[in-house]
């Protein structure tokens, strides 16, 4: 069942706040939370986001409210920008705002499922605006290697340094982590362990949300990173000595900061536990 329409409907947006609960999925592009989002939907208790029209049935393109990725600077770019990390006290936080948001968004769900899920790149930076205008919302961050995301990222962004990409990748994710005590309920997953062991990650996430059986895995992919392990492979053992010196400087420059969440420069296969702090699950 479909209900609502573009515009305010208080009445609408304040039932659905009393009668459903709400998952909001973010993550840089390309670090896997159009997967995750697409898997959580399929469990029978659980709406997402569907015939939007829009790229990867993105909510941030569906409303009116809340500004884009592309107001920042778009992928690889927008979390650079201070004005991208909204919080508690940004004006935008309003009973009316969610209101309009919710109503905005109610077509493209089925308000017959418990569960509602919105997924969007920029929900990474403002956890804490969207708790203020959705109570007791849950928070899923998909959190991929910052070269892969990068490497990933650049065939949009040509002309953007790849030391540019790997620096918006380290500003948002530490964003992130400062916005993690403000939270009530935010499930950080770590792409590495999700395709790894994609049952074992669903089983914990569909615990904290409330939700009876499995949550279907088939879907995903255990070897969408390959090729960018490969490539960087090849750029650090590359025999042109300009290159050779520009993997050099990049790791230098980015080994401590990838280590303090769990990766390292040199190696994409590691991937140890997110530097969660207490309030959170890790997943």
């Amino acid at each position: 069942m479909r209900e609502g329409a573009p515009g305010g409907d208080g009445r609408l947006g304040r039932r659905l706040l009393d009668e459903h609960t709400f998952v909001f999925v973010g993550g840089l592009h390309r670090s896997g939370t159009s997967m995750a989002a697409r898997a959580l939907a399929r469990h029978p208790e659980v709406s997402g986001l569907t015939g939007t029209d829009v790229k990867e049935d993105e909510g941030q393109h569906l409303q009116d409210v809340l500004p884009p990725a592309r107001a920042y600077g778009g992928a690889g770019r927008f979390a650079l920008d201070p004005r991208a990390h909204l919080t508690e006290e940004s004006p935008l936080a309003s009973a009316d705002n969610a209101d309009r948001l919710l109503v905005q968004w109610a077509p493209y769900w089925d308000l017959d499922k418990r569960v509602l899920v919105e997924k969007s790149p920029p929900t990474l930076v403002r956890t804490r605006l969207l708790q203020a205008l959705v109570p007791g919302a849950h928070f899923v961050l998909v959190v991929r290697h910052p070269v892969v995301v990068s490497l990933s990222t650049r065939k949009w962004r040509r002309g953007v340094p790849f030391a540019a990409l790997l620096e918006h990748w380290f500003a948002a994710h530490e964003t992130l982590l400062a916005d993690l005590p403000h939270l009530g309920s935010a499930h950080v997953v770590k792409y590495e362990h999700l395709v790894r062991d994609p049952g074992a990650v669903f089983a914990e996430l569909a615990s904290a949300l409330g939700l009876a059986g499995e949550v279907p895995v088939d879907t995903v992919r255990a070897d969408a990173s390959d090729r960018y392990r490969r490539d960087w492979d090849r750029w650090s053992h590359t025999r042109v000595p300009w290159r050779r010196a520009e993997y050099r400087g990049l790791v230098d420059r980015f080994e401590e900061r990838a280590r303090a969440f769990g990766y390292t420069m040199t190696d994409l296969a590691v991937a140890d536990p997110f530097p969660l702090l207490p309030g959170g699950v890790q997943a």
